[in-house]
């Protein structure tokens, strides 16, 4: 099989290339990235010269060379991962979010209609569903009610593949996961986050009380799920994929301090928490969590790797390649934390 995997130097993206590659060594992938902030070509170095991968620099929404890739190299499958995808930066400028995921999404759905495949998978998030209350389970039945920008223009994606399945015919199939953790995550995220912040004795900074509630699945877990959806999953269909592991955020903070006392002798950094007021406002959920029953019965799908386990081969991963985190970190990132936290104590430098 022959793959186009658009933003595959991005956090999921590079993972489940290096996981296609190990599961599938007969299969070839084409890497097409444009390499913003998230984007890195450090994600995949160990793999660059692997005759079975070729890396592309472009943008989704370019359709002129997203046409001439599709022709000159007659792809059996997409898997979309190419997607600005943080709520905060959406809040602060929603344009680039609407380009690529929109706009981004539609030109490959375009170019897939002109230029058939097997399959389109579209990796999408549980965050178009929008917030949940202290019981129950988003199910792939659910109505779709973004509440930030980012998640709209993920929504909006997803509706664009359903359209372009039933106008079309396009061999659409959408995945929607919980919130992912793992090795090569952009230190904007919470997880990587505190571990930078923490290991510079920084400041950790929470917003709110840290009770928000998040599911969490470790990429690897994510990475099995989306290839098997890619191979026996059913077009037209969406499918769940998530943790089964809720923990409020102040809960993962706490603990990712506690990992790391293990590996320091420092003092207890649970006391260098601050709480900080939530600049999303009604645009920040209050919690999320999947109804996975479906990938489960019709696939097979089990996360493997419980939370515990895999917070600690994170926090071990970020420890082992700070070179790697330090080398992400940019002017335009000091510059956006900032912006959303202040210029104070927790200022990650």
């Amino acid at each position: 099989m022959k793959l186009l995997v658009t933003g595959g130097c991005g956090f999921i993206g590079s993972n489940f290339i290096r996981y296609v590659l190990r599961a599938h060594p007969d299969w070839k992938i084409v890497n097409l990235d444009k390499l913003t902030y998230a984007g890195n070509l450090a994600n995949l170095k160990d793999i660059k010269e692997d005759s079975c991968y070729r890396f592309v620099k472009g943008d989704i929404a370019d359709r002129q060379l997203v046409n001439r890739l599709f022709k000159e190299e007659e792809f059996d499958a997409v898997v979309n991962f190419a997607a600005e995808s943080h709520v905060d930066r959406s809040i602060l400028d929603p344009s680039p979010f609407i380009e690529t995921n929109v706009k981004g999404t539609q030109v490959l759905l375009e170019a897939a209609r002109g230029y058939p495949v097997q399959r389109f998978i579209q990796i999408s998030t549980d965050e178009v569903y929008g917030s949940l209350g202290p019981t129950g389970k988003f199910t792939e039945e659910s109505p779709l009610r973004p509440n930030s920008p980012y998640a709209a223009s993920k929504a909006a994606a997803d509706l664009l593949c359903r359209a372009y399945w039933k106008a079309y015919d396009v061999p659409v199939i959408i995945t929607r996961s919980s919130n992912n953790y793992g090795p090569y995550q952009f230190p904007e995220k919470l997880i990587p986050l505190m571990i930078r912040n923490a290991l510079l004795g920084k400041e950790l900074p929470v917003y709110g009380e840290g009770k928000q509630v998040r599911d969490w699945l470790y990429v690897e877990d994510n990475c099995q799920a989306i290839d098997l959806v890619l191979r026996k999953g059913k077009v037209g269909e969406v499918y769940n994929i998530g943790g089964g592991c809720e923990k409020r955020n102040i809960e993962v903070v706490q603990m990712i301090c506690e990992i790391l006392r293990d590996h320091h002798e420092a003092q207890h950094l649970t006391p260098k928490i601050r709480f900080i007021k939530d600049p999303r406002g009604s645009a920040h959920d209050f919690r999320y969590a999947l109804d996975c029953t479906k990938i489960k019965e019709e696939l097979g799908w089990e996360p493997r790797v419980r939370f515990e386990e895999g917070l600690r081969l994170t926090v071990n991963w970020y420890l082992e390649n700070q070179d790697w985190v330090e080398g992400v970190v940019t002017g335009e990132y000091l510059e956006y934390y900032q912006k959303v936290y202040g210029s104070g104590k927790g200022l990650a430098k």
